[in-house]
């Protein structure tokens, strides 16, 4: 058993201080009996208060001791109980916490009590405090990516994702996919992004364009002939893609749309074409260059993500506070959210609790079992035996008291 040297000290000094006090009383109280003893009138009242004021420091300094050792070292039957059934004891204050603070009612009502949302909402307010989650959140994480390998990426490719990929079937969930981006526009947007980026690229390369259709002309075909019909069938090609541009209903998109939507039902519902998919899949599983490219894209995105993590005043940082604080003007501001997340909180440790309550509550048990007994009831009185000391006080004032109306009822009835 280890504790903390100067709190022991402070404790240790502060029950030499109130077993001063106990003992003092008690040796007051001997004295006055002395010095009254045998006398009579007001002297007797004395004599017969500081008779029961010994009596009961004595009988209570008898029962604080018995606690922790063997008053005067003597093996009186139910003394030293502690180092005698401290195992007991451990069982019954690991039941006592289990049914009495480990309980559904008891965690919720002191969750809501809590009004946990509300105080971190109130404490992310702070910039300063928000910034200090965002730096230490962002110097983990950094630490944290830096420490990955590439051995251990590839590791999880290869023995984790790759493995999963090859036994589910990849055609339904890219039909699938493929389905909600039609349903949703989404390809529409991508289609606009190539007309724009092709249309560019046209006007950028007459020359080469007119180069690879001149090529592709017939030998025999005026040299003169064939430069008209390539800057024709440029200019076309550019107004073609501009005509596309400018009309969402053009043929051209609707083919598209109508060819995407085909092969997302066929990922579906076509064997045949499932069938392609899963051989496709197959061979860039198996293509060396895949697990490289994937270890590369990992590699580039850690570098970018750890470099902006690490950056006080970059953007990444910038932006988590901006969200965090946010958040945490909400938190305050919307009551129906704090209750929502302080359910969850309280779901999640009645979860906990009920789950692993019982090997929480085992740890008092299986502790004080390692105890040494005269060790543990040491350590026990140095936490208690202060207030303990009180006992002893109390019943000296109490026995006292009690003496003296003994002592007047005797008079009276003689």
């Amino acid at each position: 058993m280890v504790g903390d040297p100067a709190a022991d000290e402070g404790r240790r000094k502060a029950l030499r201080r109130m077993r001063s006090v106990a003992l003092g009383l008690l040796v007051l109280a001997a004295i006055v009996y002395l010095v009254t003893l045998g006398g009579h009138g007001f002297l007797g009242f004395v004599n017969a208060g500081a008779e029961a004021s010994m009596v009961g420091a004595m009988a209570d300094w008898f029962a604080v001791t018995a606690l922790f050792r063997h008053p005067l070292g003597l093996p009186i039957p139910h003394t030293a109980l502690i180092p005698k059934r401290k195992d007991d004891l451990g069982r019954g204050l690991e039941d006592f916490v289990g049914e009495n603070f480990l309980q559904e009612e008891v965690i919720r009502d002191r969750m809501r009590v809590a009004d946990i949302s509300l105080r971190v909402g109130r404490w992310l307010s702070e910039p300063d405090n928000a910034r200090r989650v965002v730096d230490e959140v962002s110097d983990v994480a950094a630490t944290a990516l830096s420490r990955v390998r590439d051995d251990h990426v590839g590791s999880l490719f290869k023995e984790a994702l790759f493995p999963r990929l090859r036994e589910e079937p990849v055609a339904p969930l890219l039909g699938g996919l493929l389905q909600e981006a039609i349903d949703d526009d989404l390809q529409r947007g991508l289609v606009d992004l190539a007309l724009v980026e092709l249309h560019a690229w046209l006007l950028a390369n007459e020359d080469t364009v007119t180069d690879v259709l001149g090529e592709r002309a017939p030998w025999w075909t005026p040299p003169a002939i064939n430069d008209r019909v390539t800057a024709r069938i440029h200019l076309e090609l550019v107004r073609w893609v501009e005509d596309i541009q400018e009309d969402p209903y053009h043929r051209a998109r609707v083919a598209i749309d109508s060819m995407l939507a085909t092969l997302a039902k066929n990922l579906r519902e076509d064997p045949p074409t499932q069938d392609r998919a899963e051989r496709l899949k197959e061979r860039l599983l198996d293509h060396p260059q895949v697990l490289e490219s994937s270890i590369a894209v990992w590699n580039a995105l850690r570098r970018v993500l750890t470099s902006s993590l690490r950056d006080p005043d970059g953007a990444l940082r910038e932006r988590l506070r901006a969200e965090l604080t946010e958040f945490a003007r909400r938190l305050v501001d919307d009551e129906a959210l704090r209750r929502r997340l302080d359910g969850l909180a309280a779901d999640a440790v009645v979860f906990a609790v009920d789950r692993y309550g019982a090997e929480v509550t085992a740890i008092i048990t299986h502790t004080i079992e390692r105890w040494d007994g005269k060790e543990a009831a040491r350590r026990i009185e140095l936490h208690v035996g202060r207030d303990l000391q009180f006992i002893r006080i109390n019943g000296t004032i109490v026995g006292g008291l009690v003496g003296v109306i003994i002592h007047a009822v005797s008079v009276v009835v003689h």
